[in-house]
């Protein structure tokens, strides 16, 4: 199967069959959405799969969904920018529910369930940033690139939770209402999730939490389209 194959059904499905218009959210910096349920209704969204799909991807969907010791093998991550970053948390669920807001626990319902969701924290050289990526993986491509819409569409409200270090890491959680900053991207069958703040909850150097943070979704996203279009181990 050629390189980048989730990346095309995903521009196949943004641009033909999305179902809902209406006001956006933007990716910049601002305060996380707190774990309760807002008063904007959640929109039905309907979504097809293409009749393009690929022809590879039933025998791609066959397979189990990521598990975290695919998703994140690695404790001490060196980035392509040559960065190197410490994950200090891993948590997996099949109850996905737990780990996002009611707002996306909502908009899941209206397909079939999330299969999995493992999430990572990692913090930088200098223990200054908190970065939490998330996979959320799917049995249907259908229910991911419904995640996916939304999630760009509005990210403070359909977005998965951020992780809080545990006690063994030495980091100090990072203050309610603190700014952050939001990416995510789909691969085959799961919608992957940056969410990156300063652990003070500083609001400076915007430019250097978002490079941080997509680094750190395109380390997890290599590592997940690998997986689910059959190049890495696993089955």
């Amino acid at each position: 199967m050629a390189a980048g194959t989730g990346v095309v059904l995903v521009a196949a499905i943004a641009t033909g069959l999305a179902m809902y218009t209406g006001g956006g959210g933007s990716d910049e910096a601002g305060a996380p959405a707190p774990a309760t349920a807002s008063d904007t209704p959640v929109p039905t969204v309907g979504v097809d799969l293409p009749s393009d799909a690929p022809t590879a991807l039933p025998s791609l969907l066959a397979r189990p969904v990521i598990r975290p010791e695919q998703a994140f093998p690695e404790k001490s991550v060196r980035l392509q920018d040559g960065s190197r970053h410490t994950r200090v948390d891993l948590a997996s669920t099949t109850d996905c529910a737990r780990g996002m807001s009611p707002e996306l626990a909502e908009l899941i319902e209206q397909g079939k369930p999330c299969s999995r969701l493992t999430a990572a924290l990692f913090t930088d050289a200098d223990r200054r940033s908190q970065v939490t990526v998330t996979v959320l993986s799917f049995d249907r491509v259908e229910d991911a690139s419904r995640v996916f819409m939304m999630a760009s569409m509005n990210p403070v409200a359909y977005q998965v939770v951020s992780l809080d270090p545990p006690p063994e890491a030495g980091l100090p959680t990072v203050p309610p209402g603190s700014a952050g900053v939001f990416r995510r991207v789909m691969t085959v069958r799961s919608v992957v999730f940056a969410s990156g703040q300063w652990a003070d909850g500083a609001e400076t150097e915007e430019a250097a939490i978002t490079q941080q943070t997509e680094a750190l979704l395109r380390y997890a996203n290599d590592r997940v389209v690998a997986y689910e279009e059959g190049k890495s181990g696993g089955s």
